[in-house]
C-alpha cells in the first residue's frame, strides 16, 4: 500500500515536472527494490509496509546525516538540497505516537514478558522494538526503555 502510494506520487511528480520530489521517489523506490531483491535472491518479494517504512526511515536518517554533514562543511547550497529531499521524504512516515503514549505502550510490553524482564532486562529491548517501530522513531524508544529500565 504504501510502496503503491510512492510509485503513484512519482508518476504525479513526473508528469508535473518535479525534479526533486521525482528524485527522491526515485531514489526510495529503488532502495525498496534492492531490499526485496536481498530479501529474496531467486524470485524477489515485495516488501510488506512494515518493511517499506524500514527502509523510508533508512533513506531518512541518511538524509538527516547528509544535511549535518553539509552544514559542517558549510556547504549551504548542498544542505538546502537535503533538507528539501528530506522534507519530501518525512511526508510518508506515518504520524508517530506521543512520549506519554510511548511510555504507556512499553510499559504495557514489559508487562506482557514480565517473565522475560525479570530475567534478562535487557532482552525487552528486542521486542519492544519489535512491537513498537511502526509506532515511534527507534531512538525515542530506546531512550524511553532506558529511562524506565533505571527507574
Amino acid at each position: 500500500m504504501l510502496r503503491q502510494k510512492l510509485q503513484d506520487d512519482q508518476i504525479t511528480a513526473l508528469k508535473n515536472g518535479e525534479k526533486i520530489r521525482l528524485n527522491v521517489l526515485r531514489f526510495i523506490l529503488a532502495q525498496i527494490k534492492n531490499k526485496e531483491i536481498d530479501k529474496n535472491p531467486p524470485a524477489g518479494g515485495e516488501l510488506n509496509d512494515d518493511e517499506v517504512l524500514i527502509v523510508l526511515r533508512k533513506v531518512i536518517k541518511e538524509l538527516k546525516e547528509s544535511v549535518e554533514a553539509f552544514e559542517k562543511g558549510e556547504r549551504k547550497e548542498l544542505a538546502e538540497d537535503s533538507k528539501k529531499q528530506l522534507e519530501f521524504a518525512s511526508v510518508y512516515l506515518p504520524i508517530e505516537i506521543s512520549d506519554e503514549e510511548l511510555g504507556i505502550e512499553i510499559k504495557k510490553v514489559i508487562k506482557e514478558n514480565q517473565a522475560v524482564f525479570d530475567n534478562n532486562q535487557k532482552a525487552i529491548i528486542g521486542i519492544c522494538m519489535k512491537q513498537l517501530k511502526s509506532k515511534a522513531d527507534p531512538g525515542r524508544i530506546m531512550k524511553m526503555l532506558q529511562s524506565i529500565i533505571k527507574s
